[in-house]
């Protein structure tokens, strides 16, 4: 199963780099196209800083280099966790394969120009979600998929409320 895991980062990680190379060559950088009027349209922006923006003023010179470093240490145990869970298809190895595949694409754009490329925005009226990316978007539903295992799922070493009951 660990190539079916790995193979869902992959293609994360080639839909990411297609969506961003044509955003790059197609528009320039904060330029825009209306999808949904009022509502949603696709932009060409670029962010020095960490997720929703954070970070992306200070000026500070260890910024990048910190924000790799994380993302590194990140990615390091993402796989760890995705190679010891990948025996078989389950909502965890999906969700740490999304996650997986999101990391890297967005460390692929630090390192190679020290800010990654979002080109998705949602808006309404002057009030707007910041811009991302498919990276972004994986790596979120791939945390909402972990999250949902956790609370939903019960282990097996839980007795069931039947058992408990006799």
């Amino acid at each position: 199963m660990r190539k079916y895991h790995f193979l869902i980062a992959l293609s994360v990680l080639a839909l990411d780099r297609a969506t961003k190379w044509t955003i790059t060559h197609r528009l320039s950088l904060h330029d825009s196209i209306p999808v949904i009027p009022g509502f949603f349209r696709i932009i060409h922006a670029e962010n020095p800083g960490a997720a929703f923006g954070i970070f992306a003023d200070s000026p500070s010179e260890w910024k990048v280099g910190l924000l790799i470093a994380f993302s590194i240490v990140a990615l390091l145990i993402v796989s760890l966790l995705l190679w010891k869970n990948s025996h078989r298809m389950t909502t965890t190895g999906i969700g740490l394969s999304l996650i997986l595949g999101g990391a890297v694409g967005n460390l692929w754009d630090r390192l190679i120009s020290r800010r990654v490329v979002d080109f998705l925005l949602f808006y309404v009226g002057r009030h707007q979600w910041p811009a991302f990316n498919v990276a972004d978007s994986a790596i979120v539903v791939g945390a909402s998929l972990l999250v949902f295992e956790i609370i939903f799922t019960k282990s097996p070493s839980q007795p069931s409320v039947a058992s408990t009951e006799n």
